[in-house]
């Protein structure tokens, strides 16, 4: 047997697996939010200067050192545009503000991404004033590597983004962008090389597998394979990294971000749902294996007034960070 009619026929048991987990999980219990939540809540965790506030901090990632923390936030508002705020900050363990850079060059902040150098990753939702709608390659130390995308200029090129919602790194520096948020956005993953060449992009707006409505998280396990959050359908949609289809799991609901931690345990924030658009799932947080799907844990959402933050990331020794658009703030969750 040739090496790709063996990966082809390993690919589709481990989709036979999958999709079968996924059935089995939801059988096991009618409830949704009845996993435990082994967590409690550190709501004043970040430290930030007397001159400085946090604005919607729509996305959070963790440093390659496993404990630090990355924030991108909309410079202290609700929108960059016309701010000379630098709304990508990193936090020590302890949450004091270390550094901070990107002033002036975007429009909405949205997704974010930490490779294994300890780059930094950034996706400008909107177009406006010559910027947006790109993905832009930071330094730790916050100097520009790359931008991908053409700044103001939404398309569906192989050179374009409209709206890129978030960015995952592989092990080997490829790069994966959910490009889209819904409504006459794009709705695909594309991937380039780790230069930043086009490789290829897969999906097009739809409910059907391997269509997106608001690809809103996207994140990869160890064994390569991409995890989007498809938000507006309402599951989790599994790939290969070439773009094949394997199985969606919809026993995390509606996925605002996702995050998977070097023990491939996998953290889903949920912020939309209800009785009107996901009946039975609450909002929060759940925690679980990419090896079955099965949530093991929950983070319910305290209270309406607190919310769910739609980023979310987890540190080495398993701290839950939650990122808060509307209530602009970050927020680290601790084990009992």
């Amino acid at each position: 047997m040739s090496d790709t009619r063996l990966y082809l026929a390993l690919a589709a048991g481990v989709a036979a697996l999958l999709a079968i987990s996924g059935e089995r999980i939801l059988a096991q219990s009618a409830d949704p939010n009845s996993a435990p939540n082994p967590y409690r809540m550190e709501a004043n965790w970040t430290q930030l200067p007397a001159d400085r506030k946090m604005g919607s901090a729509i996305a959070v990632d963790i440093d390659r050192d496993g404990k630090s923390v990355w924030v991108f936030d909309r410079c202290g508002g609700s929108d960059c545009g016309k701010s000379n705020v630098a709304p990508i900050m990193k936090f020590d363990p302890s949450g004091k503000l270390v550094t901070s850079f990107g002033a002036g060059m975007f429009n909405f902040p949205h997704g974010l991404g930490v490779d294994r150098d300890g780059n930094v990753y950034v996706s400008d939702e909107r177009s406006k004033n010559g910027k947006g709608d790109v993905v832009v390659k930071f330094s730790p130390d916050g100097r520009v590597l790359m931008t991908l995308g053409k700044p103001g200029m939404p398309g569906d090129g192989p050179d374009m983004f409209h709206s890129p919602s978030d960015i995952a790194v592989a092990a080997n520096g490829d790069i994966f962008v959910a490009d889209g948020h819904g409504g006459l956005t794009n709705g695909r993953i594309v991937k380039f090389s780790k230069d930043g060449k086009f490789i290829k992009a897969w999906g097009k707006p739809g409910k059907a597998q391997g269509e997106f409505n608001q690809p809103h998280g996207i994140a990869l396990d160890s064994a390569g394979r991409v995890f989007v959050g498809d938000r507006g359908n309402g599951r989790v949609q599994i790939f290969d990294p070439d773009g094949n289809f394997i199985t969606e799991w919809k026993q995390f609901g509606l996925p605002s971000g996702i995050y998977i931690d070097r023990n491939d345990m996998m953290y889903v924030a949920d912020t939309q749902s209800d009785q009107a658009r996901n009946p039975g799932f609450k909002r929060g947080v759940r925690i679980g294996s990419v090896k079955d799907g099965k949530v093991t844990a929950f983070i319910p959402e305290p209270s309406a007034e607190l919310g769910t933050g739609e980023g979310v990331a987890a540190d080495d020794q398993g701290n839950v960070f939650q990122g808060y658009n509307s209530k602009m703030a970050v927020r680290r969750f601790v084990k009992n």
